[in-house]
């Protein structure tokens, strides 16, 4: 399937060589001759980080060759990850679980801050749901933040196997919550899915772990501008001019339950079932985009792909598909 990414665009991170720069050596953190393990061990701020890597034994891993980029929380994000899940230290979580939240910091390869945009890469998180590298949702807007959830404090530290952004959070496994709540372009829906008046959570149902029916799901998840043509289609003025059993009956129309549909699976003609019960058909364009027809013959374009979270997947839509 071809991948569209006009609106949602994965970022591909490329290979770059840099250079220790004075700000670096400010933070008293830049050590060229030294691996992402050493450096951060010469860090004070990072000595939990280093606690966790060694329990986990990913200390060998980023002692290799590499290259890594490796965003690092500081022992005060992980004192607050800590105090969020109930654990006092590191003991209390099995060491798969903080296997793969350490992972979801490490992206292959040197990136270098001045390189990000707005967008997707992949950590070397796996996920629950589909046993594939998990998304990590990039926003340059306002400094670097990744998941919504963690800002970048010191950037670029080189080390002699990759780079390190020092980060002020833990950046937890993700769900298709996650991201919706940290992609702008899904504001609208995010305003849809927590409308107070609505008798389904769906944020509580698609913050469902994996292994926890009904989880995985696949979310076909309408951009912003779907919804704006939504309104001006109903002729209505916002969303709270859509009642209750319609809105909720529109959102379980873009969720599958049960299933965690990656691209590269999708074959022309395949039907799925609603969370609502209704029939979403897909199909290929002729250029190899994907489109969904719904219940009312009306067609969706599927700008972006496999967006894919710990208990799911999104794609990104440009139309609203009705039931």
């Amino acid at each position: 399937m071809k991948n569209y990414f006009k609106i949602l665009p994965i970022l591909f991170l490329s290979l770059f060589i840099i250079s220790c720069d004075d700000d670096n050596d400010d933070d008293g953190v830049c050590c060229a001759g030294s691996s992402i393990v050493d450096l951060a061990s010469q860090t004070e701020s990072l000595s939990t980080l280093v606690s966790a890597l060694q329990v986990t034994g990913l200390d060998a891993t980023l002692s290799t060759p590499g290259a890594f980029t490796v965003l690092a929380p500081t022992n005060d994000a992980f004192d607050a990850f800590l105090t969020s899940i109930n654990a006092a230290s590191l003991d209390d979580i099995p060491v798969d679980v903080l296997t793969n939240v350490l992972l979801n910091h490490v992206i292959i390869g040197e990136v270098q801050s001045s390189s990000l945009t707005n967008g997707y890469a992949s950590t070397q998180a796996v996920s629950g749901a589909s046993g594939t590298n998990m998304s990590i949702y990039i926003n340059t807007d306002n400094g670097v933040t990744f998941n919504g959830v963690s800002s970048v404090t010191s950037a670029d530290v080189v080390a002699s196997n990759g780079i390190v952004h020092i980060v002020d959070g833990v950046i937890g496994l993700p769900s298709v919550v996650t991201f919706a709540l940290a992609d702008p372009n899904f504001g609208i829906l995010v305003q849809a899915l927590t409308r107070p008046d609505l008798t389904q959570s769906f944020v509580g149902l698609l913050s469902i772990p994996a292994g926890s029916a009904p989880s995985p799901f696949t979310v076909f998840a309408p951009i912003n501008s779907a919804f704006e043509s939504l309104l001006t289609e109903l002729g209505v003025n916002s969303l709270n001019d859509i009642d209750e059993p319609t809105l909720s009956a529109v959102l379980s129309y873009h969720v599958i339950v049960g299933a965690n549909q990656l691209s590269i699976n999708l074959s022309d003609g395949m039907q799925f079932t609603t969370a609502g019960g209704g029939a979403l058909l897909f199909n290929f364009g002729d250029n190899g985009e994907g489109i969904l027809t719904d219940n009312n013959g009306r067609t969706s374009n599927i700008v972006a792909v496999d967006v894919q979270a710990n208990n799911g997947i999104i794609h990104a839509i440009d139309t609203v598909v009705l039931p």
